[in-house]
């Protein structure tokens, strides 16, 4: 057997154990091997919980340890960057939670350093990598409701105010947090590269927005509508709509679809309603990394794609006059 793929961790982050421990319990290829976190204390009782053999004492000790091949990123959106660029620089590869970066100009500064080094850095968009992802581009390349029309996509979940994306300085907010996968999705399903026409945030101090509306528009005419919202009593929630001349495709629960979701095609023949089997986003993430780092294929959400996202983000906080994290 081939060695396995050594992961470092660089944070005790809520999202690490479902993200790299659990699915890597089904991925034989991998093996969790280390983490560190800002408080040492923190990071032992992360590994004690989650049978991980070595604690380090900084970020640094776990890019430089030389039996871990890859890094897992989990940090806030503030500190994407340059670690991830350590790393790459140290020969790992990297896989980074999203959003990739604080803005466009930190996520084209991670993939320069990932094409020197020659190692995959990968934006973890777990969603995607899911065979309902793939059914749905399908249903829409199809044009199994015609030729498109519109797209809507949603994700809302109230974060309470303590919470650290309602920090500036961690380039929090939450179309960073929650908008970036209906953006994601919106040019992903489609395969169209959708321009902002306008946005309008809900504010919190430090230009945090706490609820995003944003309007788009594809080349040829077809528009797109994203909701997010982490405000106090929202509704947890995300669906994604595609209507075209012929009907409707609806997508209830496109993030997680491992927990429930459903597929629904409306035409004026009926409704037909789809379930995608399949593991968890992450199992599927995961095997798609251990694909890329073993160059048998690409990683599909790449630097490049990354890149993409982050201007489409960018643009939407512009649109709504407020600044780019980060800048």
């Amino acid at each position: 057997m081939k060695k396995p793929i050594r992961f470092g961790i660089i944070g005790a982050a809520r999202i690490a154990p479902n993200a790299l421990i659990a699915a890597a319990k089904l991925v034989p290829e991998v093996e969790v091997a280390a983490i560190a976190a800002r408080d040492e204390a923190r990071a032992r009782a992360f590994a004690a919980e989650h049978k991980v053999p070595r604690v380090h004492a900084t970020y640094r000790d776990v890019i430089d340890d030389p039996e871990i091949d890859a890094i897992y990123n989990p940090l806030p959106n503030s500190h994407h960057c340059q670690l991830s660029i350590d790393a790459l620089r140290a020969g790992k590869h990297v896989l980074c939670e999203k959003p990739m970066a604080a803005n466009a100009v930190e996520a084209e500064r991670m993939s320069r350093a990932a094409r020197e080094s020659g190692r995959v850095l990968g934006e973890a968009f777990h969603y995607h990598y899911h065979p309902l992802s793939e059914r749905v581009r399908e249903l829409i390349r199809s044009e199994a409701v015609g030729h498109l029309d519109e797209v809507e996509a949603h994700f809302s979940v109230p974060i309470p105010a303590s919470d650290i994306r309602f920090d500036w300085k961690l380039a929090g907010g939450c179309t960073m947090d929650l908008g970036c996968y209906p953006l994601h999705m919106i040019s992903h399903f489609t395969g169209l590269a959708p321009t902002v026409v306008r946005a309008k945030a809900q504010i919190v101090p430090e230009n945090i927005d706490i609820a995003m509306e944003a309007v788009l528009q594809f080349e040829g005419g077809a528009s797109a509508r994203m909701t997010c919202s982490m405000a106090q009593g929202v509704r947890i929630g995300a669906h994604f709509t595609a209507r075209g001349e012929l009907g409707e495709i609806k997508v209830t629960n496109p993030v997680a679809p491992h927990i429930g979701h459903s597929l629904v095609i409306r035409t004026a023949s009926g409704e037909k309603q789809e379930t995608v089997a399949g593991d968890t986003t992450f199992t599927h993430q995961l095997r798609a990394f251990v694909a890329a780092v073993s160059g048998e294929l690409p990683f599909a959400t790449d630097d490049i794609e990354a890149i993409a996202n982050m201007r489409l983000i960018d643009d939407v906080y512009r649109a709504a006059g407020l600044p780019p994290r980060g800048s």
